[in-house]
């Protein structure tokens, strides 16, 4: 066992783990911060993206003893201060980004690190960007839809799917 120690959503946190612990899990079962969702332990489908140290990371490819020192944001940590949706949880509400819910922490955690980088990017920016994040129910049309909004970009003409 080991000891790690971190930052997640601006609260210091540690515990002990096991040198094969994945960050995911830490997260889930230590923390029971259980918004970062686990959806294929392989990095494919992008369910489980967390921030760490400012960059978006598959929380089930990296092992918590690497986090040691590092400061993590989870979905949890997305919301407005007041606990209200942040602009990009809102757009994914107004615009029907999401459907069964269970990509979302992921997107809007991709979304967020995309918008950062880039703060207005075209549809074909953002489509190559979730590349390594997999919706299962909504097409991603409304996904794109709802990043565009969160830009702050017209999606007017965008029409409904």
């Amino acid at each position: 066992m080991a000891q790690v120690s971190m930052t997640v959503n601006g609260k210091a946190v540690s515990g002990d783990v096991e040198g094969r612990t994945l960050l995911s899990d830490f997260l889930r079962i230590d923390l029971n911060l259980t918004g970062t969702h686990i959806g294929c332990d392989t990095s494919q489908c992008g369910a489980c993206v967390v921030h760490v140290n400012g960059e978006a990371v598959k929380a089930c490819t990296m092992f918590a003893a690497e986090a040691d020192g590092a400061d993590v944001g989870t979905i949890e940590g997305q919301a407005n201060e007041d606990g209200s949706l942040n602009v990009i949880q809102q757009a994914f509400q107004d615009h029907h980004g999401l459907q069964c819910g269970f990509c979302t922490p992921g997107m809007v955690m991709s979304t967020a690190s995309l918008l950062k980088e880039n703060p207005k990017p075209s549809v074909q920016e953002i489509r190559t960007y979730l590349d390594g994040n997999i919706c299962r129910c909504t097409g991603y049309h409304n996904i794109v839809k709802a990043i565009m909004a969160a830009s702050g970009q017209d999606v007017s003409a965008i029409a409904a799917e």
